[in-house]
């Protein structure tokens, strides 16, 4: 992190640095659960460290005391899946019954323990399964994943039966997460997983009321919402992560992202986070050299986005993740009111307590930046591989190793997840 240093205030200087944190450090009230206590949010990261059974276990409880009193208001927990057949990655966490309750418990209990409120993220894979976990994946078409060469087998189409099935696989993971002391849960909508590939017409070809038009595609998400919000009641809170777009040709673009905003904001979704990409067109990493400079000076990849989505749907609260690294852009963001709460990934497992740092004035900003080479997949996998690695080592009890050499990081990680797992780990930002 940069140390902050004092700068005498100018009639054109803006707001002063006290200003900005007094900002990040105002409480924000959800419409279903207890406010959260300031503007600062722990976005979702894959941890990779549930255990063989897909418990959550201690290494991941561990991580998360690291994470307790880092400063933000807000934990959102890495993927949890809602179909131990179904999983996305090697080391994810499944809950599909109350099997491992005193384990989310502890989970829950050591989060939380800093005040911050702690949700958890629910998430299917759909087709983005890989073949070595999920040998069978289902999707709303049998339609493959392209351009992975083989790691993700073509997808069965889903019957209607386990549509519904999965709707309240969904509710039935919210409430016993819920149960277990976490203050509420995200969807997972966005980054071409299950409930992003009914969006998109690219990947729901479907001609029943599951798909069909853009109100049949959206209908999935809509299902999963109203069977969780009953299963949670109003005193826990929801959101909803959904992507911007899926810069896919003649897929899930901006017009219909907007379009399901306002059905959401319709549904009293508590908070929206904005994203973007898929497997194919991973937008969400940063490391697209086609941002646009604007883009790059305002830190955050899909803020445009969100003023829009400001501007045409007011009521609906919204996160925004994605490229934040400066104390500056993270007050400016909210102080224009294009978002109400800012999301920190990759920067706090490599700086943990950066949010506190901010908020305290210790610091001003983030040094956690893309690692790039200029040959798009080798910056993928080095930028994936690497934070995994940082949390891996805060899980057992180590510090992180940000000047650690690439090479380390991969074959460490090949040494634990084996070589198809590289290609098929994403993560949050």
């Amino acid at each position: 992190m940069t140390a902050a240093s004092p700068t005498p205030p100018t009639p054109d200087a803006g707001p002063s640095p006290e200003e900005q944190r007094a900002l990040l450090a105002r409480p924000f009230a959800l419409a279903h659960g207890d406010p959260l206590p300031n503007r600062l949010a722990k976005a979702a990261l894959s941890e990779g460290l549930g255990r063989r059974d897909l418990s959550p276990g201690s290494r991941i409880r561990r991580l998360y005391e690291r994470w307790a009193d880092n400063g933000t208001g807000l934990i959102v927990t890495g993927n949890v899946m809602v179909d131990r057949t179904a999983l996305g990655e090697a080391g994810n966490v499944a809950v599909e019954d109350e099997r491992d309750l005193a384990d989310l418990r502890a989970w829950a209990s050591a989060a939380k323990a800093g005040g911050a409120r702690v949700w958890v993220q629910l998430n299917h894979p759909g087709r983005q399964a890989p073949r070595t976990l999920t040998p069978r994946p289902v999707a709303p078409s049998a339609i493959a994943v392209p351009g992975t060469g083989g790691l993700f087998a073509t997808p069965r189409a889903l019957t209607d039966d386990e549509v519904v099935d999965l709707v309240a696989r969904f509710a039935r993971t919210a409430g016993i997460v819920c149960r277990a002391g976490f203050d509420g849960v995200q969807v997972h909508a966005a980054h071409g997983y299950l409930i992003s590939q009914f969006l998109s017409p690219v990947t729901n070809r479907r001609e029943d009321r599951w798909g069909g038009d853009a109100a049949g595609r959206r209908r999935f998400l809509v299902e999963v919402v109203r069977a969780v919000r009953a299963e949670i009641g109003e005193h826990r809170s929801l959101s909803v992560k959904l992507n911007s777009a899926d810069f896919q040709r003649g897929g899930f673009g901006e017009d219909d992202s907007l379009e399901v905003a306002r059905v959401l904001a319709d549904e009293g979704v508590d908070l929206l986070e904005v994203s973007g990409g898929t497997y194919s067109s991973a937008a969400m990493l940063g490391v697209d050299p086609s941002l646009k400079e604007s883009t790059r000076r305002r830190e955050a990849y899909f803020v445009d986005f969100a003023e829009r989505v400001r501007r045409e749907v007011p009521d609906l609260p919204l996160m925004l993740t994605g490229g934040f690294r400066t104390l500056g852009a993270m007050s400016e963001a909210v102080a224009s009111g294009a978002v109400d709460v800012v999301g920190l990934g990759r920067p706090l497992t490599v700086e943990p307590h950066a949010p506190a740092g901010l908020l305290d004035g210790s610091v001003t900003s983030s040094q956690v930046r893309p690692r790039r080479s200029g040959i798009r997949t080798l910056d993928n996998l080095t930028e994936l591989v690497h934070y995994s690695v940082q949390m891996w080592r805060m899980a057992d009890g180590r510090d992180p190793a940000p000047d650690r050499h690439p090479a380390l990081n991969v074959a460490q990680y090949l040494a634990r997840n084996g070589r198809d797992s590289i290609r098929s780990t994403r993560r949050g930002l």
